[in-house]
């Protein structure tokens, strides 16, 4: 199946009704391994933090991750969970290369939150509420590294390396129900769903939850079923998805190649996919097991988790502000609409306008800057807004030379200009190019003056009363100052010269 087999979006959708599930993977942030005391620090040389019991030894015992269990039902109870009176591990049997027991420790029938929901906004305003099957915890697997060939995985490798320094790391694995009814929203559901629970992730303070590095990761689960059915369609499971536009893209691709594969009367093969950020495509992977097919059994070497009513109470209690109470609080302090808080949420705003606010802008100015000139920034360079070299605080600086009257807009985004290009913080651009507005009365009166000499027929409508034509003058006398003049002052002194009220 290539990209030019697949049959149109709407063709997909007038014919079949997608279904989703969606697993997302979050690696928690604690500062040792799940079942050990590894330090999860990144950038160490390969398998150095590693011990007997990460790597499988025998005779090494698991103890399990006290802040990783505590992690795990803050999530449950932000994501409306029921939390476990009771629960315990289970041993996933199935060949990982890099996972050194050839078992992953997890939980199966019994996880320690279950029966949730997550309301999601979308870009409409419309809210979806996808419901949660489960949050369980689990240890991630290591690192394998395909050497030679020329996809960079196994197939045509000439050998394999790997670090197990990962391995051990806690994840949390939270698995929705399926996902009916978004109709050809489906996709955009999707990419809202994974954005939503970030935002909760990180507001919880478990994970940094940074999909680049792999610190959250999506597998979209989808299936068709012929519209007016209820049976579930067989699914294929898009593995590892790593940012919110693939989640869209890989959903609205698997939509249109299962579509395909079933109009021309073929047959969906229950398989893992790969994800191709350069086109948007996927490719089979392997044949996708059955619960069953991993042999389950409870973990003989780890005590059940019993976490007590009184501790999950006093966890509830201590939640901090959930993202959607947030921004709806954010959104009347702003005075805005839900839409324009909606295309702040899109842009990834919000926290860099409330770290402007906090560093001393107001609200509209830190508003207006991120989400035009930055916003355009980031656009062109196909980058997030955070990760543009500028802070908050440059930002608030900018702002505030702005408000006064040192800058005006047009120096201003030189102003940033210069920041993003590395020459310094706002002042040293400011002083190092000149930018600052040019303020001197004299000076702004000689300017004028030149001004009226040089175009003495526009004058001449001025004092006629055609004041819109002041328009013209304020510019010659911008241009004359290379933008540094206060336009508003140099109107008013146009009109005071040619004796003309405003």
């Amino acid at each position: 199946m290539t990209v030019t087999d697949l049959v149109s979006y709407e063709d997909a959708l007038a014919a079949y009704d997608p279904v989703m599930g969606l697993e997302v993977h979050v690696e928690l942030g604690t500062k040792t391994k799940m079942f050990c005391g590894c330090s999860t620090a990144l950038g160490a040389d390969a398998n150095s933090q590693t011990c007997p019991t990460c790597l499988g030894m025998p005779g090494s015992l698991p103890v399990v991750n006290a802040i990783g269990v505590e992690s795990a039902i803050k999530i449950g109870l932000a994501l409306n969970c029921s939390i476990a009176e009771w629960c315990r591990f289970a041993r996933k049997n199935y060949f990982y290369p890099d996972m050194p027991k050839n078992f992953q420790t997890s939980q199966y029938d019994e996880p320690i939150a279950f029966d949730g929901y997550l309301d999601v906004q979308l870009e409409d305003g419309e809210v979806f509420r996808v419901h949660i099957e489960r949050a369980h915890m689990e240890e991630d697997t290591g690192k394998s590294t395909h050497v030679g060939g020329a996809t960079g995985r196994i197939h045509g490798a000439r050998h394999s390396l790997l670090d197990y320094n990962r391995a051990g790391i806690p994840l949390i694995e939270i698995v929705t129900k399926p996902i009916e009814g978004a109709g050809e929203r489906a996709p955009e559901v999707a990419k809202a769903y994974v954005a939503e629970l970030r935002e909760l992730i990180k507001a919880l303070g478990v994970s940094e939850a940074r999909m680049e590095q792999g610190q959250m990761r999506c597998d979209v689960n989808l299936s068709l079923r012929p519209q007016g059915t209820e049976k579930f369609g067989t699914r294929s499971e898009t593995k590892n998805v790593n940012s919110l536009r693939s989640v869209e893209r890989a959903a609205r691709f698997e939509i249109q190649r299962h579509a395909a594969v079933l109009s021309s009367g073929g047959t969906i093969v229950q398989e893992t996919r790969h994800f191709h950020e350069e086109d948007g495509s996927t490719t089979p992977g392997r044949i996708k097991e059955e619960a069953e097919d991993y042999r389950y059994f409870p973990e003989p070497d780890l005590v059940p988790v019993a976490p007590s009513r009184e501790w999950v109470e006093e966890l509830r209690a201590g939640l901090p502000e959930l993202p959607r109470v947030r921004r709806n609080r954010l959104r009347e302090e702003w005075g805005i609409s839900e839409h324009d808080m909606q295309s702040i949420l899109n842009a990834g705003a919000v926290d860099l306008i409330v770290a402007t606010v906090e560093a001393g802008a107001d609200s509209a100015a830190a508003r207006k800057w991120w989400m035009g000139e930055l916003a355009r920034r980031a656009n062109e360079d196909g980058v997030e807004l955070a990760a543009l070299s500028i802070t908050p605080q440059d930002v608030a600086r900018v702002a505030q030379l702005v408000a006064e009257g040192s800058l005006n807009d047009k120096l201003a985004r030189q102003t940033i200009e210069g920041v993003l290009a590395g020459e310094g913080a706002p002042d040293t651009v400011v002083e190092k190019r000149g930018l600052k507005v040019v303020s001197d009365e004299g000076a702004l009166g000689t300017a004028v003056d030149e001004a009226i000499a040089a175009n003495a027929a526009i004058a001449d409508k001025i004092r006629g009363g055609k004041v819109a034509a002041a328009g013209a003058l304020v510019g010659a006398v911008m241009k004359a100052t290379r933008g540094q003049a206060d336009a508003a002052r140099v109107r008013e002194l146009i009109l005071e010269k040619l004796g003309v009220e405003g």
